[in-house]
């Protein structure tokens, strides 16, 4: 029996990434708690601050993966719309909710600050919507269904992954070894794809480099299964042997 692959897809939200401005550190954050908790990372979109792009992605992903996680756009200023955007999505309305509202009570009298209308924004979600835990800044993410609204703000974000850690089903953790060679990949190509093929549950991702004038490449075994992992390996090293090329386990 085939164990099950829980997936995920992420929508990253702002005109400032889209811009250049700012550099996303999201998306590698979240595929690496992702294999922790057995989920993969299958799908990454990134859109403006338009309403109707966020619709169309959140409706996409949501039904496409088993869990659907946005970053950004759940701020104070006017162009925070990601709420707005995923309740649309949903067909229900925004609410201010009661238990953002009180938590953001608390954060702001306890810094000395008052609760203005612009914070109050970052109480509002979707109807039905449960919160994410924010110990850094009092102001927490949302959870619908299987939709994760969460900070564009990679530290952030950080504190709403650790609070959801353990909370979601998935499946086995993906495992992965690395094998090095100072050759060009296409040399290498058929090895590849003939050890690929023996080991089913296994995938081989090629990584080229140049470094000190010489072609390289890391090859990279993933399996949720630890012991077809190992064969994998040993398969892939033993072929790199018999074709006569120098490897490293470990990678280079």
């Amino acid at each position: 029996m085939t164990e099950r692959i829980y997936t995920a897809g992420l929508v990253v939200i702002g005109d400032e990434i889209l811009s250049g401005r700012t550099h996303d550190k999201n998306i590698a954050q979240i595929a690496s708690w992702l294999q922790v908790q057995g989920i993969r990372l299958s799908e990454v979109r990134v859109v403006p601050d338009v309403v109707e792009r966020i619709v169309e992605a959140v409706n996409a992903l949501r039904e496409a993966y088993d869990y659907l996680f946005t970053t950004g756009g759940i701020g104070p200023t006017h162009d925070d719309i990601t709420v707005d955007a995923v309740a649309e999505a949903l067909g229900v309305p925004v609410i201010i909710h009661p238990e953002a509202r009180a938590i953001l009570e608390r954060y702001y009298a306890s810094i000395g600050k008052e609760l203005t209308e612009a914070r109050l924004r970052m109480a509002r979600a979707p109807e039905g919507a449960e919160l994410i835990p924010n110990r850094m800044s009092g102001a927490p993410g949302i959870k619908l269904g299987n939709i994760h609204l969460m900070a564009g703000v990679p530290h952030i974000t950080a504190g709403m992954l650790d609070a959801l850690t353990g909370t979601l089903e998935g499946g086995a953790p993906l495992q992965s070894e690395t094998v090095g060679c100072w050759t060009p990949e296409s040399e290498i190509a058929d090895i590849l794809r003939q050890v690929e093929q023996a080991h089913e549950t296994c995938q081989i991702g090629s990584y080229p480099f140049f470094r000190e004038g010489r072609v390289g490449a890391n090859f990279v075994v993933r399996s949720t299964n630890s012991e077809d992992l190992r064969s994998c390996v040993d398969s892939l090293c033993d072929g790199l042997a018999t074709a006569g090329f120098d490897f490293t386990p470990g990678g280079i």
